[in-house]
């Protein structure tokens, strides 16, 4: 049993680093939306058809566009107080929240003497680019600009007035998602867009509102703040922390792992008892109670005249409270704190016994640096 659970965790752990663990048969690794989809399905903002496939060839309605794009942004949980009413959706249409949101942060346009959304039409790729670009602030720009920006595409003229200038800022943005087989480079903005550039557009808009989140989402998607342990070295980026590689970051053992009793290949777990924060703005970066997770790379007993002990930890996975499960590389060599003489003691006359308990801190180093967003806690590979 015990060999089994430390091959299930080493196989988890190659499959967690490779990136390949696709959730949808239908989406291979080399679909030109892969990555973009399984990451999306990862969190929940795509989800799959009840036989398991994704199908991202087929279109998406308006509604499931505006459910994707609130979930996208972190903002299932905000509550809308003054909703537009529309006879084709009511309180008790399935979408009717995340369509409120959308409306509220200025996702959709819509003029206010229109009495219906159509929540079933397909959405087209200009309304889904459209949404995509009005959740950020972004520079503005004439139709001169926009015109030129996108004079390689083969349709520009035929392309509708008011999604020139949209169109051009997606293009500044290369959030403007174009087919790659399509070799003659068209917007084709009528066209309903499929569920794979759906999920590249999200994607897309999901890492430029990180930076750059228009006035109400900005308001919301502050960074998140709280007291805890200082992780020296670590930056900011708008609103992504960095933890590097190399930083020290303290954890605490939930069972006791000891040279003299333990093996290599051990599994072990800990949990963060604190927050771990950057320094000055005390941005929450890994939040209490998450856990990390891996082996015993190396246990030698301590034997007298022969060697201290050795216990060296090799971690491989990190589990966050938001149910997140990453890659989190990192090492950690537990010793004793020891005076000069007791130094030299150890020096000459080897046989040191090294055991770690739950109420002891152990300091475990990065070997591969990883990204935060701050507003939301998730962790980006």
């Amino acid at each position: 049993m015990k060999n089994i659970t430390r091959m299930m965790l080493s196989t988890l752990a190659v499959i967690i680093a490779a990136g390949c663990a696709f959730a949808f048969p239908d989406v291979n690794e080399n679909h030109w939306a892969a990555k973009q989809i399984t990451e999306l399905g990862e969190r929940g903002i795509v989800v799959g058809y009840p036989d398991g496939t994704f199908q991202p060839d087929e279109n998406v309605t308006r509604a499931e566009f505006a459910s994707m794009a609130i979930k996208a942004l972190g903002q299932e949980d905000i509550s809308v107080a003054q909703p537009v009413n529309f006879t084709d959706v009511t309180p008790e249409f399935w979408a009717y929240s995340a369509i409120q949101k959308a409306l509220y942060f200025e996702l959709i346009a819509y003029n206010e003497s229109s009495k219906t959304f159509r929540p079933d039409d397909t959405v087209s790729r200009a309304e889904a680019i459209s949404m995509a670009v009005n959740a950020l602030t972004t520079q503005e720009i004439s139709d001169v600009k926009a015109l030129e920006v996108l004079k390689e595409y083969q349709d520009l003229k035929t392309t509708p007035v008011d999604f020139i200038i949209p169109a051009g800022k997606a293009e500044i943005l290369n959030m403007l998602v174009t087919m790659p087989n399509d070799k003659q480079k068209r917007i084709e903005a009528t066209r309903p867009a499929t569920r794979a550039e759906v999920a590249m557009i999200l994607y897309r808009m999901i890492e430029e509102a990180r930076l750059n989140p228009n006035a109400k989402l900005a308001d919301v998607m502050s960074k998140k703040r709280g007291k805890g342990y200082i992780i020296e070295g670590a930056t900011v980026q708008g609103s992504i922390g960095i933890i590097p590689a190399g930083a020290v970051v303290p954890v605490n053992l939930t069972k006791a792992v000891s040279s003299q009793s333990n093996t290599a290949g051990d599994l072990y777990e800990a949990v963060a008892n604190a927050n771990f924060v950057t320094p000055g703005d005390n941005f929450i970066l890994i939040y209490k109670d998450s856990k990390f997770k891996g082996q015993l790379l190396d246990v030698r007993k301590g034997k007298w005249f022969v060697r201290n002990g050795v216990l060296v930890l090799d971690n491989s996975i990190l589990e966050t409270p938001k149910g997140q499960t990453i890659p989190f590389r990192a090492s950690a060599e537990i010793t004793k704190d020891r005076n000069w003489f007791m130094k030299i003691v150890r020096a000459l006359l080897k046989g040191e016994k090294l055991d770690a308990y739950p109420d002891n801190t152990v300091e475990i180093k990065l070997l591969k640096p990883i990204k935060i967003d701050l507003t939301n806690g998730w962790i980006i590979q």
